[in-house]
């Protein structure tokens, strides 16, 4: 299944099932179909990096911003090798845009540092991508008690120069995991599921999204997913109020 998720509202907004011998890059073009998604910034990781995933969203008055991974070869290599050097020479004579963002807890502290270019006239690959505007690199460097990680992220976007956005649009694309695939797990116990004859699995997985959905929505009570559940499921009154009668 792939899903289109809003970070704004915190709803899933629709879905697609996979066929059986293909992928998502298939799945995804069907989905955008879907959805009004005028002057929204689309996030896809890298197996939707696809020069006709990027040309429809474009044409659709919205922008991207897609990960970079091997998938795309000289395009990917010449992005890395760019900021490398660039990252060296800390970034001397490049008109860049910096953002950095730190944060933490439980002994963890995560110090994120964005870089958004627009100069990429020198780039090959630039015209194969309609709208491709900047590329932007985010190093995430982590501390856990006496542990020191370092992860380099790269990025093609149709955005404007903008490290703070480019760090917005990539720190909320993970939303759909902790805020979706985290909690259908733990309060939906979906990983645990051996439903998988014809189309009942995609019939449950829709059904499940429209009750979170339905449950994130309701704010009455200041609690978790799964206890929402269970309350539901106990008091009728509650139901009605979930279901918005």
């Amino acid at each position: 299944m792939v899903n289109a998720w809003a970070s704004a509202n915190g709803l899933t907004l629709g879905q697609v099932k996979t066929d059986e011998k293909s992928n998502e890059i298939t799945a995804i073009p069907e989905l955008l179909e879907l959805l009004e998604i005028k002057g929204c910034i689309v996030t896809i990781d890298a197996m939707g990096c696809q020069k006709k995933i990027a040309a429809q969203i474009v044409d659709d008055d919205a922008d991207y911003v897609l990960a970079l991974k091997g998938n795309q070869g000289t395009l990917n290599d010449d992005v890395v090798l760019f900021f490398l050097d660039a990252s060296e020479n800390d970034f001397n004579d490049i008109d860049s845009d910096y953002h950095e963002t730190v944060d933490g807890g439980h002994g963890r502290v995560e110090i994120r540092r964005h870089w958004a270019v627009s100069d990429i006239d020198w780039l090959d690959q630039k015209q194969d991508w309609k709208g491709l505007k900047t590329i932007g690199m985010v190093e995430s460097e982590r501390h856990m008690d006496e542990k020191v990680s370092v992860e380099k992220r790269f990025f093609i976007a149709s955005i404007n120069k903008d490290a703070k956005l480019l760090a917005k649009a990539v720190r909320e694309h993970w939303g759909i995991e902790n805020k979706v695939h985290w909690v259908l797990d733990v309060a939906f116990q979906e990983d645990d599921n051996r439903i998988r004859k014809d189309h009942a699995p995609e019939n449950l997985a829709v059904i499940r999204h429209i009750a979170l959905n339905l449950l994130r929505s309701e704010k009455s009570q200041k609690v978790g997913i799964k206890a929402k559940r269970k309350m539901a499921g106990w008091d009728d009154s509650y139901l009605q109020k979930v279901l918005g009668g």
